[in-house]
């Protein structure tokens, strides 16, 4: 062995997987450049060029450290739509690779129209549309383009589970134009392999909620407990269930509506199941998602739904009875799109093989055949007098830089028939109001006081 090869250090694991996905991106790259070579060739060299036969994809290597491999071996997309999903990141990875399509027209003297195509001021490089990738795929065949314009749209399943980034509003009439762009999900997630990357849309009407909570701090009462073991076992061995008994006599999926007064642990424990299960949760911000435009929320909902089954995220319908609520009698037209919307969900959460979880304030909200579709359905009432107290206690007792209460925190409980929810904001109260006059005890009296401040939230009194 030479001491030059005695000094070169060892490669790293991370090292490793990244030369490895460099490899396995590189012939996704390599191909498209064959592809480009082709189309150009046969393109300019005939008087009518039709769609030809492209070079044929590279074989998928099914790799845990292949990120952007395994991605497309899970997605088992086509060749068209491999295609189209390189030569969206070739600006990313391998940008002179597209300088071809900056030639000009000598005839003209502008860059060839068919080329599609942009340049930006921030990028001197081409960027690539779906124009662009209709010429590579289809050349002059007029037939294949019209395929290709057909399937591929805003609809189609590229830009619906979020690999490719959808448009802004202004962009949507230009779409056979439009920038092919890869979202930071493919970037982070299925390319650089960021295992821990979670996905932000500005526009998405969803987000990720997660806790530092665990079981102990969720304080219920043992019927609801119980209630919760069913969906528990689900997350544990429904997948195992599946496997060994297949889907003849179970389909895949969870469906469970959680009820109950605002404040009683629906939100928290959605985000412990997403703890249990190692699956994100993300919270549907109903506020973006309905829309006034006929056809939009489905659309929305689509987007949602699709996102979530490749990702296996758990999703949470927060006051879901103002989106799954009772279907109207038809008196007119939007009475009409109202309940094809609802039935359009029925079907759609009823197909989905997430865990779907719904809350809401009052059961009787929802229409029979949603509750017909739900596995179970968890009361979560206001705490009784055991389960306030351990409240109390939780959120007074052992602090880090408050001592313990000096009173007796039994008739607090006792008295005040309050949630879990206006306990925690009573204690934030109380915490403050110590901070303020730089002490380290609670006031009995602060904790009355946030206790009144509460109940005039909702016009009630001590």
């Amino acid at each position: 062995m030479s001491s030059r090869e005695e000094c070169s250090p060892k490669p790293t694991h991370e090292q490793d997987t990244r030369l490895f996905q460099a490899n396995a991106l590189r012939q996704e790259l390599d191909w498209l450049s064959a592809c480009i070579s082709y189309r150009l060739e046969h393109y300019f060299k005939e008087d009518f060029p039709d769609a030809g036969c492209l070079p044929e994809p590279p074989a998928l290597y099914f790799d845990v450290e292949d990120y952007y491999g395994q991605f497309l071996f899970q997605q088992k997309l086509s060749s068209a739509e491999r295609l189209i999903l390189i030569l969206a990141l070739a600006p990313r990875l391998h940008p002179n690779l597209l300088d071809i399509f900056l030639a000009k027209n000598p005839v003209y003297d502008r860059t060839y129209s068919e080329f599609g195509g942009t340049v930006s001021d921030s990028y001197s490089g081409f960027l690539p549309t779906l124009q662009t990738a209709w010429f590579i795929l289809s050349g002059g065949d007029l037939g294949t383009r019209l395929k290709l314009q057909h399937r591929f749209d805003l609809q189609h399943a590229l830009f619906l589970q979020g690999w490719l980034q959808l448009p802004d509003d202004e962009n949507i009439h230009t779409e056979h134009n439009l920038s092919l762009l890869p979202s930071q999900l493919l970037l982070e997630y299925h390319v650089l392999g960021n295992t821990h990357f979670t996905p932000h849309y500005s526009d998405f009407p969803a987000k990720k909620i997660d806790t530092e909570k665990s079981w102990s701090d969720l304080i219920l009462s043992k019927k609801t407990q119980n209630q919760l073991q069913e969906l528990q076992a689900w997350l544990q061995y429904g997948a195992e269930l599946l496997r060994v008994e297949g889907t003849r006599y179970f389909k895949p999926g969870y469906r469970c509506l959680f009820y109950g007064p605002p404040g009683t642990g629906k939100t928290l424990t959605a985000s412990l199941l997403g703890k249990l299960s190692q699956q994100p949760v993300y919270r549907i911000d109903l506020s973006q998602l309905v829309s006034k435009y006929i056809g939009e929320t489905e659309k929305n909902l689509e987007r949602i739904f699709s996102l979530s089954e490749r990702n296996q995220w758990i999703l949470f319908f927060d006051e879901a009875d103002a989106l799954f609520g009772k279907r109207t009698q038809i008196s007119n037209a939007n009475d009409r799109y109202a309940n094809q919307g609802t039935a359009y969900l029925l079907q759609r959460i009823e197909d989905c093989p997430n865990i779907i979880i719904l809350a809401s304030n009052l059961k009787d909200n929802f229409d029979d055949a949603f509750m017909r579709r739900f596995q179970s359905c968890i009361y979560f009432p206001l705490p009784g007098r055991d389960e306030r107290l351990k409240l109390w206690q939780q959120g007074l007792i052992g602090r880090h830089h408050f001592q313990s209460p000096d009173f007796d925190l039994t008739e607090i409980a006792d008295h005040f028939e309050i949630s879990g929810g206006t306990i925690s904001n009573v204690i934030r109260y109380a915490s403050l109001m110590a901070m303020q006059q730089q002490r380290r005890h609670f006031l009995l009296s602060d904790l009355r006081e946030g206790i009144r401040r509460e109940l005039d939230k909702i016009g009630k009194s001590l």
